[in-house]
């Protein structure tokens, strides 16, 4: 690293702002590193100061922070505790504004505390009136708006599990997600309205098959008729405020989200109540939101971010900023500007976006404190031109995973920021690269060395010691956890992303299995067998999709061979998957047991880019 490549500095009195230099006070420790080391020699110090630190309330206090009986691999944290973590986001003043929205074309809205606790409590009571029980669960499918966020805390409120279908999924994919979860009610919208259209949503979960649904209108008038079994919103509310929390175990199921692997069908995940701990924990110290501060982050409650959103930001007393529309114009940078948003999070996809059209330049972001970046690697030409924005501000690179519920590795607001690398491990949070020999290296595959707050203990549809443990290495007597990530080490805690070592990719920041591209891609007419990979473009930035195909006739010509592709996976998996490029070959490359070498594949596409 040389000094050129520092975008941001922090002033002494950037620093004592933070939350970081607050708690390093509070230990007595001078310099970051230290205190990182800190964090993982003392984990059950760390995550008690943190907890106390964000404001977590108990209906009974835990025992200790963590009970290892049961081993490393399937660690009891805060045990005897009794809880429910959605309290913990209601604990700023009643008039404190809670969360800020805004609808395509429309004015900035306001909501306090008071206003979102209430109808919050008004779902939670329609639930049971519906005759929902603790251990249930619903399903939400629509995009990222008040009513969202308050059915997704409501439902937790209630004891009721939430599985969260991301709103740009095909019914097949949403299909998937309901056979997995079952839930008894799936809340959905009409239509979606984006930039002047309407595409379908309520549509698209009849045809997944939704036992019963509950429709909000995308607009005043409903623009779909309902089956007999399925409810509008306003006959599905009741009028009751009053409503508290059912107390549950830390390691009761709260929600479930889902993260493609390397096989087929996507990983269920389950959140308990300690997951969004560690979410508001990094997002208190490496995004470092304080009370009343503004945050946004375009996505939705089916990927991680979205409940990464909606715990980090209330837990941590700030309000959640939601714009209705896409993020990919001239109005969501207006909407950034009145609301005032002090962190603003993206994928690297949206940046690019930007630059080309030059669609957010003139505005003024200063009040803007960082950037926040996940989902997919970031170009470091897109991100300065990203820090110049907003008057060169710091973006914090911040990558973890669903089964984490948070960062591994991030940035800080004490440390100099370079663009499109990381500054630390997440504090409370160590892994470790290794070698294909399963030796320590400056670049190679991350393990990370449990047991770390917020990680998974189980998933619905596998066996989560296969997935996660099965024929690890040990290092120095530590039991390592799995995670799929290769990054390099720069030198001085720093470190620069380099994809993965499975066969997952990034897409526009959506975690596809390879596998799951090329199932859609084996039913068309001309493919014999076909491989999907991501690729990383020469200078840096998001992974592009490559197919290799063998064929099986003369079917077509070569654009519309591209065309029934690049068609099959936007109809049957996700409209945002984009195709770049297909690719003929005589035969792919396979090992002796015949498993498809996609890494052959990748390097060799690699290597032929200009």
């Amino acid at each position: 690293m040389q000094h050129k490549d520092i975008i941001w500095t922090p002033t002494e009195s950037d620093i004592k702002k933070t939350n970081i230099y607050q708690t390093m006070q509070d230990l007595q420790l001078d310099e970051y590193r230290d205190f990182y080391k800190w964090s993982i020699e003392n984990r059950e110090e760390f995550w008690n100061k943190s907890i106390e630190k964000i404001g977590i309330p108990f209906k009974k206090k835990y025992t200790s922070i963590i009970d290892l009986t049961n081993g490393v691999k399937q660690p009891k944290w805060l045990p005897n505790a009794k809880l429910n973590i959605v309290d913990a986001c209601f604990q700023n003043d009643d008039d404190a504004i809670a969360v800020i929205f805004q609808e395509e074309g429309g004015e900035l809205q306001k909501v306090t505390q008071k206003e979102l606790e209430n109808l919050v409590n008004r779902i939670a009571n329609s639930l049971l009136a519906q005759g929902l029980q603790k251990g249930d669960f619903i399903a939400i499918d629509m995009p990222m708006t008040l009513q969202a966020v308050a059915i997704y805390l409501a439902g937790i409120k209630a004891g009721i599990s939430v599985a969260t279908v991301a709103d740009s999924f095909t019914p097949n994919e949403i299909e998937v997600r309901l056979k997995i979860t079952k839930p008894k009610i799936v809340f959905t919208q009409d239509v979606m309205l984006r930039a002047g259209k309407k595409l379908p949503l309520y549509q698209k979960v009849l045809d997944a098959k939704a036992n019963k649904i509950v429709v909000i209108p995308a607009l005043t008038e409903l623009s779909v008729e309902l089956r007999k079994q399925d409810l509008l919103w306003e006959d599905f509310l009741v009028e009751n405020t009053n409503f508290t929390s059912v107390k549950q175990n830390p390691e009761d199921t709260i929600t479930v989200l889902f993260s493609s692997g390397t096989t087929g069908e996507p990983k269920a995940i389950p959140w308990n109540h300690t997951t969004p701990i560690k979410a508001a924990v990094d997002g208190f110290y490496h995004h470092d939101i304080h009370p009343n501060e503004v945050v946004a982050w375009p996505t939705n409650l089916g990927w991680m971010m979205g409940p990464w959103l909606v715990f980090t930001t209330l837990i941590n007393k700030a309000t959640v900023a939601l714009f209705y529309g896409a993020p990919i114009g001239k109005e969501f940078g207006e909407f950034v500007s009145k609301a005032k948003i002090n962190m603003l999070g993206l994928v690297p996809s949206i940046v690019k976006h930007w630059k080309n059209t030059k669609c957010m330049e003139g505005l003024d972001w200063n009040v803007i404190k960082c950037f926040s970046s996940t989902g997919e690697a970031s170009n470091p030409s897109e991100y300065k031109y990203l820090s110049q924005l907003a008057n060169n501000k710091p973006i914090i690179e911040y990558c973890g995973g669903t089964e984490i519920g948070g960062g591994y590795v991030t940035s800080t607001l004490v440390q100099p920021n370079i663009t499109s690398v990381f500054s630390t491990q997440a504090l409370g949070t160590e892994f470790v690269l290794l070698d294909e020999n399963y030796q320590p290296t400056d670049k190679g595959e991350l393990f990370l060395v449990p047991p770390i707050l917020g990680l998974s203990n189980t998933l619905l549809n596998r066996d989560h010691d296969e997935v996660y443990f099965k024929d690890t290495p040990t290092l120095n007597g530590k039991i390592l956890r799995r995670h799929g990530d290769r990054l390099e080490h720069l030198g001085n805690g720093y470190y620069k992303a380099q994809g993965r070592v499975d066969d997952a990719m990034n897409l526009g920041g959506i975690k596809v299995s390879s596998l799951q591209i090329e199932a859609v891609i084996n039913d068309l007419n001309f493919v014999k067998e076909a491989a999907a990979i991501a690729v990383s473009p020469k200078d840096g930035g998001p992974s592009i999709l490559v197919v290799y195909y063998v064929e099986n006739n003369q079917d077509g010509n070569e654009k519309e061979r591209f065309d029934l592709v690049k068609n099959a996976i936007r109809k049957k998996l996700n409209p945002l998957f984009k195709l770049s490029d297909l690719v003929k070959t005589d035969k792919l490359p396979r090992t002796a047991s015949g498993k498809v070498m996609r890494k052959n594949l990748r390097k060799e596409y690699e290597d032929n880019l200009v």
